[in-house]
């Protein structure tokens, strides 16, 4: 089974859901957010770990494609909840 990109019961996600999540996880990229660059969330700092690949859920991808360790533990964020450090 390919790990990435799977929707619902380890079926593909279909393609317009995978490319709008690639496009909001390059976009993140493009903004600086790569992984082991230190960020803050609000005032909590942390440190990006990876993306999200979820396509379903409460925290998808498409909107939350950025995944950072903090001292209070891990979150899927929107570049837009982020500070660059």
């Amino acid at each position: 089974m390919n790990a990435s990109f799977t929707y619902g019961s380890h079926e593909p996600a279909p393609s317009r859901h995978r490319v709008s999540l690639e496009v909001a996880i390059q976009k993140a990229i493009r903004r600086g957010y790569v992984v082991g660059r230190e960020v803050l969330v609000g005032k909590i700092p942390g440190i990006v770990v990876g993306y999200n690949i979820a396509g379903f859920g409460h925290f998808v991808g498409m909107t939350y494609p950025v995944v950072v360790r903090t001292a209070l533990g891990v979150d899927k964020c929107n570049p837009d909840e982020l500070e660059l450090i």
